[in-house]
């Protein structure tokens, strides 16, 4: 590899910036070094096969620095590596948002593209497809997966927005610390048993990702408080908000129909999930 060259000093940084930008921009190498004594702002030579080049433009910049070519290819310069720099980061922070959460984003769009079916005239489809049966029929039929599905249905704006923000902001969290797996058992653990028990309670005509969203609630609580060192854990209002909610559903004074029983065991399922994670995790620990 080729040394580089010292073609000028200055006594301050500015004029060796300005004339190491412009150099870079007539696609000559150059590099700006720090040095020690009076001159010590260099501009370098990173190629010695432009060094005839280089030494005319440095002449042209000490005999007259404040022209404004200079000032005008550094502002170009500055940003054409501006837009690079967004074309090449940008897109990875996007990418990167869906590689750590892929199952909580895998949900988040199969709900909006079912409630988006669902408006545009396929309803129908989704109730026959989708929702549970009556217990009885469930068993005839053994169409088991249906246990899992209502999860996926919303009946107006507010419910899908609601579910998807909570699921989004519990389900994140879950997935960033115990990975994929654990989002997944956590999703149909906190699917199927409220599901069954709300058909069990009230029959098979209710849908909604609320189940889950109080599943992981409670196990993002439960995790945070039997071990806050794992630094998952909710803002209390969150928390607060939830409960108050669910009891509200109980006394009846909501304006729209609420699953109360799905609620409450994915609650409960959540926190169970949680305990039963926090105990064999302290176990494993322990053995080695």
């Amino acid at each position: 590899m080729s040394k580089s060259l010292e073609l000028v000093s200055f006594g301050h940084e500015s004029p060796a910036m300005l004339l190491v930008t412009y150099l870079i921009s007539q696609n000559i190498p150059a590099s700006y070094a720090y040095a020690e004594g009076d001159l010590n702002h260099q501009v370098l030579l990173d190629d010695p096969a432009c060094l005839q080049e280089a030494a005319f433009i440095v002449k042209e910049f000490v005999d007259n620095p404040t022209d404004p070519k200079y000032q005008k290819h550094a502002w170009e310069l500055e940003q054409q590596l501006l837009r690079s720099r967004q074309k090449s980061v940008f897109p990875k922070l996007r990418w990167s948002m869906f590689q750590q959460t892929p199952f909580m984003w895998l949900i988040m769009g199969i709900c909006i593209l079912v409630y988006l079916g669902s408006i545009a005239g396929g309803f129908i489809w989704v109730r026959e497809n989708l929702m549970l049966l009556p217990w009885s029929l469930l068993i005839e039929t053994g169409e088991w997966w249906r246990a899992i599905t209502p999860a996926f249905i919303h009946f107006d704006e507010m419910h899908i927005i609601f579910n998807l923000l909570w699921w989004w902001l519990a389900g994140k969290e879950i997935e960033k610390k115990f990975g994929s797996s654990t989002l997944l058992l956590v999703f149909l653990i906190t699917a199927i048993i409220p599901n069954i028990g709300q058909l069990l309670m009230s029959g098979p005509d209710f849908g909604g990702l609320s189940g889950v969203v109080y599943g992981i609630i409670g196990f993002v609580w439960w995790c945070g408080w039997l071990r806050p060192q794992w630094g998952l854990a909710l803002p209390n209002y969150i928390i607060g908000f939830s409960l108050v909610w669910l009891v509200l559903g109980y006394i009846d004074v909501l304006w729209v129909s609420v699953a109360n029983t799905a609620h409450t065991l994915g609650l409960v399922c959540g926190c169970a999930i949680a305990w039963c994670y926090v105990y064999f995790t302290q176990k494993s620990h322990s053995k080695n």
